[in-house]
């Protein structure tokens, strides 16, 4: 053995010799008093309680190719597929993940695991899993939440219930649940590096950081506190590598309970105001305007004919408390306003100069046009069976509830109906322009063409899904 291999083997006896004499009797004759193996057989107990809940998402659908897939030939639009994960918030098959997960689905699926997931070899090496079609329910991209539902389900599904985000604390240790690349049941730990961190100041939205390994893939995961509860969902990395490198964010709980709730009853996210746009103040802001203090929240814009405008509210009022508590923040603001209800009245404090005012003023519901086009919708006169949709037809009423029309024509897509199938690729707010290359100006002539196809003939749909236009397809199904 040469003199390297030598020193290796007597620095191994020697450490271990002084593992044995620095570790106490009881410990090395009592291992089940261990720390690290109660920690071990917590995170253990952890996991097996989360994994069933957790599933992967597979998404197929078209978009621009990578530059490296089409040369130098101009956009090449392409079928492509991507893999997110989700989790399980209701036994009924209501599951929460991204809306980036989903943007552009034609066809979505969820990877159910099979048997018990606990965590173990056997587990992890089995190659057996349900794969089931899903359908969006709802789609928030300013959250950049989505609700997908599994229909005809044989049995409960296991969920996980949402924690509360106000008792979640700095150092926190949390688990990160997701398909990290593809990678199904992966799971990492960390801590919670900030309870709530903003990415642009000017943004009501803020997030939850983690240095738990976070990778492509596992957006739309649960990040889990040391009760199996959700306490955010894992949303996007900062990273010069591309992975990861500790600096993970997630929507927090109390976002995502919310969102939940509207995106089952009504497909998107009711957004509340009074009528105010806000700013945070910078100390540069605060000396250029001579404002009392160089941080918290200016009324940067009072809306014409607004409620907060009829309150007395004025442009440039810092804003010193709602409902009595300082707003020091925009995404507490935001928060505040979104957990109240149309109607009610929000009690606010601001500076004004040297001058220190009151104002309770009226919360609104920001009007949404597809509100408004749902309310027109009957459950048996809008009821195009084969589809599994309400549709609306576009008139001259329709078109100016629904401004981002490329045409007028069409049929909105008002609900989805309870029977319909996860095969159907269609959302809440689609615009059905042409079937099989024929346009569809009128509920009777959509229902007379899909009449006029046979079951297992294929339908191309062209749509309108947001500002975009394009096709979506399957295979019509016997009728129901």
């Amino acid at each position: 053995m040469g003199g390297l291999g030598r020193l290796f083997l007597l620095f191994g006896l020697g450490f271990a010799g002084f593992l044995s004499c620095a570790l106490p009797a009881n410990a090395q004759e009592r291992p089940e008093d261990n720390t690290l193996r109660k920690f071990n057989e917590s995170v253990d107990a952890l996991i097996r309680k989360v994994s069933p809940s957790v599933v992967q998402i597979l998404v197929t659908g078209y978009g621009p190719l990578e530059e490296s897939q089409r040369g130098n030939t101009g956009v090449v639009i392409g079928r492509q597929r991507a893999i997110g994960s989700g989790f399980i918030i209701d036994p009924d098959g209501y599951i929460i993940t991204n809306a980036h997960v989903v943007s552009g689905a034609q066809i979505v699926q969820v990877v159910l695991p099979s048997g018990n997931p606990d965590g173990s070899l056997r587990s992890l090496l089995s190659s057996k899993t349900d794969i089931l079609p899903a359908r969006v329910v709802g789609v928030s991209r300013q959250i950049d939440l989505a609700l997908l539902k599994i229909d005809n389900l044989p049995a409960k599904l296991p969920a996980l219930p949402v924690a509360s985000y106000r008792n979640l604390r700095q150092g926190e240790v949390v688990l990160a649940f997701g398909s990290p690349e593809g990678l199904r049941n992966t799971v990492t730990l960390g801590v919670i590096s900030s309870v709530a961190r903003q990415t642009d100041p000017d943004s009501p939205m803020v997030y939850i950081q983690t240095d738990a390994p976070i990778n492509p893939g596992n957006s739309g995961g649960p990040l889990v506190n040391v009760d199996g509860a959700v306490v955010g969902v894992n949303t996007f990395i900062l990273s010069q590598s591309g992975g990861n490198e500790g600096l993970g964010f997630a929507i927090p709980s109390s976002v995502v309970n919310v969102a939940y709730q509207q995106l089952r009853k009504f497909g998107h996210v009711h957004r509340v105001e009074i009528g105010i746009g806000v700013q945070t103040i910078t100390p540069v802001l605060a000396a250029a305007l001579n404002l009392p203090r160089s941080y918290g929240v200016i009324i940067s814009d009072v809306l014409p004919d607004g409620p907060a405008l009829e309150a007395g509210l004025h442009v440039g009022d810092v804003l010193l408390s709602i409902d009595g508590r300082m707003a020091e923040s925009i995404p507490y603001v935001s928060f505040r306003l979104m957990s109240l209800s149309s109607g009610e009245k929000v009690h606010l404090e601001v500076q004004r100069g040297r001058d220190r005012l009151s104002f309770d003023v009226p919360v609104i519901e920001r009007s949404d046009s597809m509100d408004q086009i749902t309310a027109l919708a009957d459950p048996e006169k809008n009821l195009v069976r084969p589809l599994g949709i309400l549709g609306i037809e576009i008139d001259k009423k329709v078109a100016a509830m629904a401004p981002d029309l490329r045409d007028p024509f069409g049929i909105i897509v008002a609900a989805r109906s309870s029977d319909a199938s996860g095969e159907i690729p269609l959302q809440t707010g689609d615009v059905i322009r042409t079937l099989n290359g024929q346009p569809m100006t009128s509920l009777d002539k959509l229902r007379q063409a899909l009449a006029e196809l046979k079951p297992g003939s294929p339908v191309a749909l062209q749509i309108q899904r947001d500002d975009r236009l394009l096709y979506v397809s399957f295979t019509l199904e016997q009728p129901l």
